[in-house]
């Protein structure tokens, strides 16, 4: 339009302010460009589908795209704060056997404003004192094969003139994608999640199909290669499967495996589900495993499950739903 780039702030400061859905709300601009604006342009919110609140305080948020697609956002409680985990696709490519949203298939890779406006739906939709600290890109789809919109919600969700979140506040999980990971480490100070879910080959080729383009070695490799900032470490996170990658010597091969990387490892129970060929390992089970990792000298946190009465786990939602273009 020709206008100087302080009005482009502070239309990027309306349009990521919570509640703002007229381009007339935009009170510093003069009458006649708030004219201008919504002839030209036009504000879209995601429509919510289904708001969902567990008995432990999860949040679990469905989304109607414009094309009907439907995305999912979960809330979750922590000591103190709110964690959010969006997504970054409709869908997923990967395949990972223990996955819901792998059950869908690739619907399309999600726009920068569709995933950083999860962020903003979830403020809408709650009380202040709920809004999150955190974020986590832990939902539907792979985050690394969506890379440039990721890189574009995330300089969206950091903006001072925007939410304004902290880069240190916020992690980008990956199943493995090798090279895509190593540039996340050159682009952004973004945290690194590896869903790791076997030490070895064998385990890892059974439930993540990624697995067969860049097997273990290739993955830790890039892992001790990766440049991470001063004390920053690496969350290696792990799903325990009964009888799949659940044992002591699964446990062990792990340590060898982690061995001189600076990491965490989070250990993570399965949500059943019937249509899901896995089940949960006991707790026995999970304890006797954390307890290995940690006589070996590794952080090991046992993430406790959440919003199990609500389908939190990702894609469990969708499922029940049966929204978008196909349906």
């Amino acid at each position: 339009m020709g206008l100087p780039a302080f009005r482009g702030r502070q239309l990027f400061r309306w349009l990521w302010r919570p509640g703002f859905s007229d381009f007339a709300q935009a009170t510093d601009f003069s009458l006649g460009l708030r004219e201008e604006l919504a002839a030209r342009g036009k504000i879209s919110a995601m429509e919510t589908v289904e708001a969902l609140c567990s008995s432990d305080g999860t949040r679990k948020f469905a989304w109607r795209l414009a094309d009907g697609e439907i995305i999912e956002t979960v809330l979750i409680p922590e000591r103190g704060h709110f964690t959010l985990c969006v997504s970054t696709q409709a869908g997923c490519a990967m395949g990972c056997r223990f996955c819901h949203t792998a059950r869908m298939g690739f619907r399309r890779d999600l726009e920068p404003s569709e995933i950083a406006g999860q962020a903003l739906r979830v403020m809408e939709e709650t009380e202040e004192s709920a809004w999150p600290r955190n974020i986590v890109f832990m939902g539907m789809g792979e985050p690394l094969a969506n890379y440039s919109s990721l890189l574009a919600a995330l300089e969206i969700l950091t903006d001072d003139h925007g939410p304004n979140f902290s880069l240190r506040r916020i992690t980008v999980s990956t199943c493995g994608l090798v090279p895509p990971m190593l540039r996340l480490g050159e682009d952004t100070d973004v945290g690194l999640a590896v869903s790791l879910h076997g030490p070895d080959d064998e385990t890892r080729d059974r439930i993540m199909p990624v697995n067969r383009r860049w097997n273990v070695r290739a993955l830790i490799d890039a892992c001790r290669r990766y440049p991470l900032a001063r004390r920053r470490r690496i969350t290696f996170e792990y799903l325990l499967l009964q009888g799949v990658n659940d044992s002591d010597e699964h446990a062990e091969r792990l340590g060898r495996l982690l061995r001189g990387i600076p990491a965490k490892i989070n250990l993570i129970p399965f949500n059943e589900s019937k249509e899901i060929p896995f089940s949960r390992s006991s707790t026995e089970r999970m304890e006797a495993f954390q307890n290995i990792l940690r006589n070996m000298n590794y952080t090991v946190m046992m993430r406790k499950s959440k919003g199990q009465d609500i389908a939190a786990a990702c894609g469990q939602l969708y499922a029940e739903k049966k929204a978008g273009p196909s349906s």
